[in-house]
């Protein structure tokens, strides 16, 4: 077959949303027309109104609970568009960055009726989409018509929510020689997703040894702090002194994996960056936006882990979560090694976040 399969046609939505163009999602209690509220252009919203209804937006609890309304589905908000707003006026609900200049944009009419059984679906793909996970959604009674007319992606909600709760399934790519400032012997190991999400990195300090425990730092992408020098976080000098301290070892392997922003992507912790200048910290920042404390999914680590015949480590970490996420998924974690660099003036208050809201060891 050279069709896509439903991991591939699920791939392709998420890019499809990331551009502002909608997908068709369905379940055994209705289907929608969801788009992204962030994404979706001016044309393609008056588009949806004209031909199929008014939308209805839909908010995860975190952001409804910012804009103090009640979040009746459980997980997530649904509130009827009215007929004289226009697709600012969705943005501006949808993204917190003029919440406190600017004031509620209410009354809302948050829904009550039964929802299609596509919203909570919706959400998650607008989360791993990396965009604001706020939808627009459209009910349709002709799916399949509806996506065949406008040549959208056609999926249904039990195909893609396992696929949306698993772990990415990689593989090894390629490995490359590479000495760095940390020892003079070095391999980087390239992961890539079955899905053509982003890939991950392993780097081998030495040559640690498969039959032994080997020290493993569980390291998230940061531009601002990995390559710009930030002074808000710690994660510059985190990684630094991680390698510093295999290379002292004499053996190890870094973890790099593509999670900014602790899973929400650059742009959103770029607009959580904003808040925080607002007042706010880092925790509150994410909520406002719609997302969780932390989205990251540790899975992946222990996944490549598993790939590189790794089962017992002593983790270079702050972090309790990185331990029980290992150990659930079948890595034995011997020893947690602290890693407390990085504080600087700018930082203290991120820090204290960390240690009070999300349990870190600092």
């Amino acid at each position: 077959m050279l069709g896509p399969s439903t991991a591939e046609q699920l791939a392709r939505a998420l890019a499809d949303l990331r551009m502002g163009i909608p997908v068709v999602l369905m379940s055994q209690t209705g289907a929608g027309i969801i788009a992204s509220a962030e994404a979706v252009s001016a044309s393609r919203f008056t588009e949806l109104r004209t031909s199929f209804g008014d939308p209805v937006l839909v908010l995860t609890h975190r952001r409804a609970e910012t804009i103090k309304i009640y979040a009746y589905d459980g997980s997530y908000a649904r509130i009827s568009v009215p007929k004289d707003r226009d697709l600012t006026w969705v943005k501006n609900v949808a993204d917190p960055a003029a919440d406190v200049s600017s004031g509620l944009k209410g009354p809302f009419q948050t829904l009550m009726t039964p929802a299609l059984g596509v919203e909570h679906t919706a959400l998650v793909m607008m989360k791993q989409a990396q965009i604001l996970p706020a939808a627009l959604c459209v009910a349709t009674p002709n799916p399949h018509d509806v996506a065949a007319q406008h040549g959208l992606c056609i999926l249904n909600v039990a195909d893609i929510e396992p696929l949306l709760a698993a772990p990415l399934a990689l593989r090894d790519v390629v490995a490359a020689r590479l000495p760095t400032r940390a020892a003079n012997v070095g391999r980087l190991h390239v992961f890539r997703p079955k899905t053509g999400a982003d890939e991950h990195y392993a780097m081998e300090i030495g040559r640690p040894s498969r039959s032994d425990t080997v020290l493993v730092r569980l390291h998230s992408a940061c531009f601002t702090g990995d390559v710009m020098g930030s002074l808000k976080c710690d994660c510059g000098p985190q990684l630094n002194a991680a390698l510093t301290h295999m290379g002292a070892d004499g053996a190890g392997v870094l973890l790099y994996l593509n999670q900014e922003g602790r899973g929400i992507g650059l742009v959103n912790k770029m607009r959580a960056y904003s808040l925080q200048d607002q007042g706010f910290d880092t925790v509150e920042a994410n909520h406002r936006l719609g997302f969780e404390d932390d989205e990251r999914d540790f899975r992946i680590g222990a996944s490549i882990l598993r790939e590189m015949g790794i089962r017992k480590i002593r983790l270079l970490t702050n972090n309790p979560r990185k331990i029980e996420m290992m150990e659930r998924n079948g890595i034995t974690v011997v020893e947690r090694v602290p890693l407390q660099v990085g504080k600087t003036q700018e930082n203290t208050g991120y820090l204290a976040t960390k240690a009070r809201k999300s349990g870190h060891l600092l």
